[in-house]
């Protein structure tokens, strides 16, 4: 289980927050203030920080300083503005990744998800029926040959293979391509993506084995997922 780090100050907004990770299967730990931050962090290993740039007695960047001068794991800032001064002081001192709140909660475990990923946190190279997928440099193949999915068609397999033991509902699934594609995405047009990415990476797409369909609840990936 990933160890998140969480940094906020807003009771509200860290009590949604650790609701949102833990449902998503992290192990959260909370701090509230700058001091508090950096003792937490000297007594725990963590896998990410979630760190907000406002804090009652200090910053985030001071925070951010200190995980990155101990351990070398993302953090991603959270801050409550678009101001770019600070957006590229956090990257310049090493952060992986901003969000600005108030932000979509798919897209924020989607980014936690990528930098987990690109740290190599999470595994980079899967397999599953065949199937095989690098998200280090998002080639997909099938039985050894390269198989070309869209965007949104290649992001959908991702929610699939990111998730191997969650049931996907559809309204989970909308959620994602939504935010893939920063437009509103219908049920018809899901069935269509799910219809298109089974006819790319099934062997018989009538008798899917990697997209399984949950009559009345949604779908999961199917059995013999293998990541390295």
């Amino acid at each position: 289980m990933k160890q998140i780090f969480l940094v906020e100050d807003d009771r509200a907004i860290a009590k949604n927050l650790m609701l949102l990770l833990r449902s998503e299967g992290f192990a959260v730990t909370h701090a509230s203030t700058q001091n508090e931050a950096i003792d937490v962090f000297a007594e725990h290993r963590f896998d990410l920080a979630l760190v907000d740039i406002s804090l009652p007695d200090g910053n985030g960047f001071a925070v951010c300083t200190e995980i990155k001068q101990t351990r070398d794991i993302p953090v991603i800032f959270l801050t409550a503005s678009g101001d770019e001064a600070s957006v590229v002081t956090g990257l310049n001192m090493g952060a992986d990744d901003y969000i600005t709140k108030p932000f979509r909660p798919r897209e924020l475990i989607a980014r936690i998800k990528t930098a987990l990923r690109r740290s190599g946190q999470s595994p980079s190279a899967l397999e599953i029926c065949g199937l095989s997928v690098d998200t280090a440099s998002g080639i997909v193949k099938k039985n050894g040959s390269r198989v070309f999915l869209s965007a949104l068609e290649y992001h959908l397999l991702l929610v699939f293979i990111s998730n191997p033991n969650h049931i996907l509902t559809r309204d989970r699934l909308l959620d994602e391509l939504w935010d893939a594609a920063g437009e509103f995405v219908n049920d018809n047009t899901l069935s269509v993506y799910i219809k298109r990415l089974r006819e790319k990476i099934e062997d018989d797409p009538a008798d899917p084995q990697i997209i399984l369909t949950i009559r009345g609840t949604g779908y999961r990936l199917g059995d013999g997922y293998v990541s390295e």
